[in-house]
């Protein structure tokens, strides 16, 4: 009886474990990579209360030293009056009072674009991290483009510092996980990257993917998406049956909402 009854246990935990949701509050704003359009920039504005609301800025996936000016950036070019970048290389740093200061008070945060891993390799186990989450804790927004797209996910793809068209690299398969049970990639048609994460739900047949292709967003909150901007989203998942010869994959449009945890397309 008892092992009918652990035997059960495993399996409710290890259903629940495979369930994909985002916050449930706040908002992620995960974008495609390329052109961060109208739509996409003001939909973060919008969701962190306004142009007033401060916002901090992370360059780390960039290469070499960042040192990238707040009025340079696109948000302070949108209109927000109140941007800090914040940056390092050194976890050490990362895990400090003084490093996080500005994450206290923000209400978005947005990741550059660049190599994700570089975001990983700083930020993973630090205060940094705890205090991302507070920020979606407080109903503010995460955002982020291309490496600042896929670190959100909690399998991080393409995070091989040798190269990114190496889709699973030991050491660095862990994201952010602010999108539990998920892997995004970026860039999916531009790139034709259309099929690569086939062979990260082979091996992972629990997760949900997620290509979304340039200047495209998903909109999260809770159990549900939304498509915003001027692509497509490529949905990859084990349970999904396609046709004999058929794509693994299939395509969501702008204003398109989907349900992370039934994993389908929903009526808004």
């Amino acid at each position: 009886m008892l092992r009918l009854e652990i035997s059960a246990a495993l399996m409710i935990a290890s259903s629940a474990w495979a369930v994909s949701l985002g916050p449930s509050q706040g908002y992620l704003v995960i974008v495609g990579g390329g052109e961060v359009g109208f739509e996409i920039t003001h939909r973060i504005i919008d969701l962190a209360g306004g142009p007033d609301a401060p916002m901090v800025y992370i360059p780390t996936a960039e290469e070499g030293d960042p040192k990238t000016a707040a009025e340079v950036t696109f948000l302070a070019k949108a209109g927000v009056k109140h941007v800090t970048v914040l940056h390092t290389r050194d976890p050490k740093v990362a895990d400090t009072e003084a490093f996080v200061e500005p994450l206290l008070t923000a209400r978005a945060v947005w990741f550059e674009g660049g190599r994700q891993w570089r975001l990983a390799d700083a930020y993973l186990h630090t205060r940094t991290e705890r205090e991302l989450f507070h920020v979606l804790e407080r109903g503010g927004v995460i955002a982020g483009s291309s490496a600042g797209a896929t670190i959100q996910g909690s399998y991080l793809v393409r995070g091989a510092p040798e190269g990114n068209t190496i889709m699973m690299a030991p050491g660095h398969e862990r994201g952010f996980g602010f999108l539990r049970n998920a892997a995004v990639d970026q860039h999916v048609l531009t790139r034709h990257r259309e099929d690569d994460l086939n062979v990260v739900i082979d091996r992972h047949p629990e997760l949900l993917g997620i290509g979304i292709d340039e200047s495209t967003a998903i909109v999260v909150h809770g159990d549900q998406f939304e498509v915003i901007g001027r692509s497509r989203v490529l949905i990859h998942d084990s349970n999904f049956q396609p046709r004999p010869g058929g794509k693994r994959y299939y395509v969501l449009a702008p204003g398109d909402h989907f349900d992370l945890k039934q994993r389908r397309k929903i009526n808004p």
